[in-house]
């Protein structure tokens, strides 16, 4: 065999290595957008339920439940806690932009 046709023969076989293995590869892609998208959906959802919690907090604190200070303790933490979802909803939404599609 002369070297062209050992390299025409090494070229179908990465061809069809490539045909073979594209779906695959496609596969993973596709589940890491599918978790991606659940984790961001994970996060919006905890998001809603932390501005629930400081608006019921701020009742509380209103109807008299919670005297000023312990209201703005708990003030402090839940939004520090909502702060941090929305930082890392917006790294997502980052990764997401700069990812090829």
């Amino acid at each position: 065999m002369s070297i062209v046709e050992v390299l025409l023969v090494l070229v179908a076989m990465a061809l069809v290595v490539t045909v073979i293995t594209s779906p695959l590869r496609a596969g993973r892609t596709e589940e890491a957008e599918r978790a991606e998208a659940a984790e961001v959906a994970d996060l919006e959802t905890a998001k809603e339920l932390k501005y629930r919690e400081i608006r019921e907090a701020e009742m509380d604190f209103r109807t008299g439940k919670l005297s000023e200070a312990d209201w703005k303790a708990v003030d402090r933490e839940l939004r520090a806690e909502a702060m941090e979802l929305l930082r890392r909803l917006d790294a997502l939404t980052e990764q997401r932009t700069r990812l090829p599609s």
